[in-house]
């Protein structure tokens, strides 16, 4: 699961407060007290901007735009090369 930089950033400031055990912080937020640790240590070494959006997976909306891009390339394709065909047959009559 993929979590706003703003989120992961307030998270290590709620763990960095000690007001409430990272147990106790992790299961509040909905996630892995190592987690937790992992972002802090992230954000400690690489910055804020370490949690900006990167390479990673495409969103759900685009990974049905890219299965849809792709089954039609493959129409165009079976398409272009049926054209192919019947171009060399009919030029093959003309000769």
């Amino acid at each position: 699961m993929k979590y706003a930089r703003e989120f992961k950033v307030e998270a290590v400031r709620l763990l960095e407060e000690g007001e409430k055990t990272a147990a106790d912080l992790a299961k509040e937020l909905g996630v892995k007290r190592t987690l937790l640790y992992r972002w802090k240590d992230q954000l400690r070494e690489r910055g804020q901007e370490y949690f900006q959006k990167g390479p990673g997976r495409p969103r759900k909306d685009q990974e049905s735009e890219i299965s849809r891009l792709r089954r039609e390339l493959e129409e165009v394709k079976e398409e272009r090369d049926i054209l192919k065909k019947a171009a060399a047959y009919f030029a093959r009559d003309l000769k």
